[in-house]
């Protein structure tokens, strides 16, 4: 069992995290601190695998709690929950072993992804390597987006649908993403079904002069 600890100073927000980590198998939160004050005096008498961590708490910045984990030799994992969109302060948290990076708000979907493939992580992260492909296959479970790529989906043309479809306020369909993106019809579908599948894009269904009603999806991750 992952042991888990969630730092998040707004207790709505806090408890919504609880409840999606332990809908998770094999994770299970141990507690809860709104400061980080709290969550240093938690992990100095608890023995935690996972920090779910807020960086933008009321008595300083969640890198801070990293640092002092550090200093006082704990090296339970850490991953960074945030809205903060700036790539120095994602640098930084890489900087200080942050294992991954997930942007508020965000789905259960997005949250699972990311839990079970540290889990899988930790699996395999154990013992010794028996070559490069082994190492890189280990981390690249720290990134389920792209591991949960249906087979014949890619994630660079996952990355322009998604693209097109977050700069397009009034949504679009299959027919406009593919023009978007200069792919078939049938391929941006499928993307964006993914996506739709994923809680990324509404479906939304668009009604012509005649005939059948057409599938129009809106971004809806941010």
């Amino acid at each position: 069992m992952i042991e888990v600890l969630v730092v998040e100073d707004n207790p709505v927000a806090a408890d919504a995290h609880r409840l999606h980590v332990e809908r998770v198998a094999g994770f299970r939160v141990a507690g809860v601190a709104h400061t980080g004050r709290d969550a240093l005096r938690f992990l100095g008498s608890s023995t935690i695998d996972l920090v779910l961590l807020d960086l933008v708490l009321p008595d300083g910045h969640g890198l801070s709690v990293v640092n002092a984990m550090r200093a006082a030799g704990n090296t339970a994992d850490v991953i960074a929950v945030t809205s903060a969109r700036d790539l120095a302060v994602v640098r930084a948290a890489v900087s200080v072993g942050v294992v991954q990076y997930l942007l508020k708000p965000f789905t259960f979907a997005a949250l699972r992804d990311r839990l079970v493939g540290y889990a899988r992580f930790r699996e395999q992260a154990d013992g010794e390597a028996l070559d490069q492909a082994a190492v890189d296959a280990a981390l690249g479970l720290l990134r389920p987006g792209e591991q949960a790529l249906p087979k014949g989906m890619s994630q660079e043309t996952l990355a322009l649908i998604a693209s097109a479809l977050r700069t397009a306020p009034d949504g679009l369909s299959a027919t406009a993403a593919a023009e978007s993106v200069g792919t078939s019809r049938v391929t941006a579908r499928r993307y964006l079904e993914h996506l739709a599948d994923h809680t990324q894009a509404t479906r939304h269904p668009r009604y012509g002069a005649v005939g059948r009603p057409e599938v129009w999806y809106r971004w809806s991750a941010d």
